[in-house]
């Protein structure tokens, strides 16, 4: 049975962000994936194009080994939007993920992630984002 676009974002976001698992994240890639994160900065984890399982695998498990970001998410005030396209193996996520910092303090991150599908796992993924200026990777409460 096909997935859903909301259904391969889901997956995607519950393996990465809530469960930190690099293997799962991995594992939602064609076998020659390619995770691209442009405007991570350099000495990032991710700054580098991440291509295939392996790659990816080792891409995300050292951007989770990083000292995560000491915020909780808001869920009622971060919001996201998926947009297809008229590609069906292409859509895009905007996200604005808000987050409460230690002493009353709020943070917003937004991105834009553009998923290409092929044969319902993810055969390339551009993340756009920039973490709050503050952070370190952040984990959702």
């Amino acid at each position: 049975m096909d997935q859903t676009h909301r259904e391969v974002f889901e997956k995607y976001v519950y393996a990465g962000a809530i469960s930190r698992d690099a293997d799962a994240v991995a594992a939602l890639f064609t076998d020659d994936g390619v995770f691209d994160a442009p405007l991570a900065p350099d000495g990032h984890p991710l700054h580098q194009r991440l291509v295939g399982r392996d790659a990816i695998r080792a891409g995300i498990s050292a951007y989770h080994r990083q000292p995560a970001y000491q915020a909780a998410m808001n869920r009622e005030r971060s919001a996201l939007v998926l947009h297809d396209t008229t590609d069906p193996d292409v859509f895009i996520a905007e996200i604005d993920v808000a987050f409460d910092e230690p002493g009353g303090r709020r943070t917003t991150m937004s991105l834009v992630q553009i998923f290409r599908l092929r044969d319902g796992r993810i055969a390339k993924l551009r993340d756009y984002f920039a973490e709050p200026p503050s952070a370190a990777p952040f984990t959702l409460a």
